[in-house]
């Protein structure tokens, strides 16, 4: 395993990815050589050092955007995973958020509480200390009083008198007040003892703790009480002061160290106290000035802390009575300044020690016990709707990515061509009605898959068709010695319904070896009903019919045809198939007869069926329906062709007139369908006129410059629309 995880270390390092991947390696491999050179060599070791908290902050750098993207990529790819994150963020972060919040705000008012409590307890202390001063004052000064006589008042007691009464004076056993400080004048009294007078030295105590600031004074109402910190050492002190003879003040002073003794009393039932008294600076030096105490400069230092505590936290009742720890401040006074100072204090408590000092005797009865019982079933409801709500969020979640999932799922199928399958549907909603709707769509697109394969089927028979169809027109222009002939046809489809074809006659080789040499050419040129295949088909008949009486022999044309039963005599059709054709309006009379026996009653054909003698430059016409030629002569006139008779294939026993002239030279004759003359656009008609004219400026030039001028003109007269029908241009020009 170990081997494993070295050789695929190694490949990564010999084959390092790129982009932040890459950089991000690259700082962690450096990072781990700056951590090795700074441990082989310890007079480097800030520059090691600091350079390790750059790699550190660029690896950061480079890491960040690396795990955005591997999160967006891999971990919120999924539909299901943007859900869940979706829920979390709107569902369950903010009730998270709320219950941390009222939890935050339930510690800091539980702290509030305490600290609120403690401070309670401590200024309970203190008026009941200042009540205890009061009560020793009055006692002092009646004692001092009946000591001097009864008819002494306290205003006019004198500090001899005072300073008697003081030996003899016991504090009973019961009095909660260890140490009594009495100031008179210039006399300092503890405990009935002077320590410092102007008049004379009196033996000192042992211990003085509190000696009297000069910012007591003269106190307003005659008293004082609060905590003190006297050096490093707290007290709760209470002053009381009476005037005496002469406009002088007494002051008694009642101190009590703030101890674990007091702390106990104080955090009884509410859990454990503790006060930090912070040492302060204080300094005053030598003064003789008369009045004051004399004391020397003492310096002390804020190094140190002198911790008290008192109270003990019992254990929790249940899982929610968590330990409080809360820690604030408590006013102090300094005792030598004079100054408003605090003091760190923390109280550690628990919730039912809160709820039992808040709420007191209250907590006991049946309506107590109600509300509890209440405030339980609320706790257990709203679990459950959370719980219900977590559940639904998590079923809608399943139902949402499921249908996602079955839809990628069946995307995929049919980007593998897989057309037959469907999308099991379940339920009702709208997601359900979506995997019907792909189901339908996917039945739609294998119906049209089999109507493109069947399309494209007829698309290639089209094809075949239009080639078909090509190789029956002719390939080549058949000029003959002075005659030029061009044709073209433009279907407006695949195949067209428009047919022309050039035959050609040939003289017989004689028998000395004479090669044969055209006579003359067959030109025909017709239109059939309606577009397309069924148009293509019968133009198709009629170019195998036009060609069958071209090559058919004299036994042929006059015996029975099995198909549409044609006898003809050979008086009717003469000596030889040329001479037949030499005649267009029985050839016209015959097809009539053909395709009105052979094809439905609509079907039929405009032709026209012209025969040209090239010894003569006779030509011999005749017109079954057909847009009459034009013939443009050098001088500018038009002959029209028009002469025969109806169209073919509509009524039987039809006749054909014919009529024929003489081509001169630079005749051309122009002939066309119906797709060349009738396109249209907002100025009418493309019509002859316009033909004619195309025809008459490029008449000089090849004839297949000719046509391609006309077609040109045809496309800018159609534009952008479709070709409405069939195109077809016929040219014969006379050399």
């Amino acid at each position: 395993m170990g081997n494993r995880l070295l050789q695929s270390f190694w490949e990564r390092v010999k084959h390092p990815p790129r982009g932040l991947a890459g950089a991000a390696l690259w700082l962690a491999l450096g990072y781990c050589l700056l951590e090795l050179l700074r441990l082989g060599n310890s007079d480097w070791n800030a520059l090691f050092t600091l350079l390790q908290v750059l790699d550190g902050i660029a690896f950061i750098a480079v890491s960040v955007p690396l795990a955005l993207r591997f999160v967006r990529r891999r971990l919120l790819w999924s539909l299901r995973s943007r859900l869940v994150l979706t829920y979390l963020l709107f569902g369950l972060f903010p009730v998270l958020l709320g219950v941390t919040l009222v939890a935050i705000f339930g510690y800091f008012a539980a702290g509030q509480f305490s600290i609120h409590l403690m401070e309670t307890r401590m200024s309970v202390a203190q008026d009941r200390l200042l009540a205890h001063n009061e009560n020793h004052l009055g006692r002092l000064l009646h004692m001092a009083g009946h000591a001097a006589g009864e008819a002494n008042q306290p205003n006019g007691i004198r500090t001899e008198d005072l300073a008697a009464a003081l030996p003899g004076l016991r504090y009973p056993d019961s009095l909660e007040v260890p140490i009594t400080t009495i100031h008179a004048e210039d006399r300092l009294f503890v405990d009935g003892v002077a320590v410092e007078s102007s008049g004379g030295e009196l033996p000192s105590p042992a211990r003085v703790p509190l000696g009297l600031p000069s910012w007591v004074g003269v106190l307003p109402n005659g008293r004082f009480s609060g905590v003190v910190l006297d050096g490093d050492e707290l007290y709760v002190v209470a002053i009381g002061q009476q005037r005496l003879e002469g406009n002088r003040v007494m002051s008694l002073v009642t101190s009590l160290p703030v101890d674990a003794p007091l702390l106990d009393l104080v955090a009884q039932g509410l859990g454990r106290a503790e006060l930090f008294a912070i040492a302060t600076v204080a300094s005053s030096k030598e003064d003789g000035t008369p009045g004051e105490v004399k004391t020397v400069e003492r310096q002390r230092a804020r190094a140190h802390a002198n911790a008290v505590s008192g109270g003990s936290a019992p254990p929790p009742v249940n899982l929610a009575d968590v330990r409080v720890s809360f820690v604030s401040t408590i006013g102090v006074i300094d005792w030598d300044t004079g100054a408003t100072d605090n003091v760190p204090i923390r109280v550690i408590s628990r919730p039912s020690l809160l709820y039992r000092q808040l709420f007191g005797g209250s907590l006991g009865g049946v309506i107590t016990s109600f509300y509890r019982i209440v405030l339980g079933v609320l706790i257990v409801v709203f679990a459950l709707l959370e719980a219900l709500a977590l559940y639904l969020a998590v079923r809608l979640g399943r139902t949402i990515t499921g249908s996602v999932a079955e839809l990628y799922a069946a995307t995929q199928s049919i980007d593998r061509g897989d057309f037959n399958h469907r999308i099991p549907v379940r339920g009702v909603d709208q997601l359900s009605e979506l995997g019907q709707s792909f189901n339908n769509m996917t039945g739609s697109l294998q119906r049209l898959m089999v109507e493109q394969q069947e399309k494209e089927r007829l698309q290639n028979e089209l094809s075949i068709a239009q080639e078909v169809q090509a190789n029956l027109f002719p390939h080549a222009d058949c000029d003959l010695a002075n005659l030029q002939l061009h044709g073209v046809c433009r279907p407006a489809r695949s195949v067209s319904g428009d047919y022309y074809d050039f035959i050609l006659f040939h003289s017989e080789a004689n028998e000395h070896g004479k090669k044969r040499t055209e006579t003359g050419v067959g030109i025909a040129l017709g239109d059939i009903s309606g577009k397309g295949i069924s148009a293509a088909l019968l133009m198709a008949t009629l170019h195998s019919a036009v060609r069958a009486y071209r090559f058919a022999s004299e036994e042929v044309l006059y015996a029975e045809s099995p198909v549409a039963g044609l006898t003809a005599s050979r008086e009717e059709i003469g000596d030889d198939a040329g001479e037949l054709f030499q005649s267009p309006g029985r050839i016209l009379s015959l097809l009539n007869r053909h395709l009105y026996r052979s094809t439905q009653p609509e079907k039929y054909a405009t032709l026209f069926l012209a025969h040209y003698d090239a010894k003569t430059s006779w030509m011999t016409y005749s017109n079954a329906g057909q847009l009459p030629p034009l013939v443009l002569s050098r001088d500018g006139s038009i002959r029209r062709l028009d002469v025969g008779g109806t169209v073919v294939g509509l009524m039987d026993g039809m006749h054909y007139e014919e009529d024929g002239f003489q081509m001169r030279s630079g005749d051309i004759m122009v002939g066309y369908s119906d797709g060349v003359t009738e396109p249209e656009n907002d100025f009418g008609d493309f019509g002859e006129e316009r033909l004619m004219e195309v025809v008459a400026r490029y008449r000089d030039e090849p004839l297949h410059v000719i046509s391609a001028q006309v077609m040109q003109a045809l496309d800018a007269w159609i534009g952008a629309e479709e070709q409405p029908d069939d195109i077809t241009l016929v040219l014969a020009r006379q050399l």
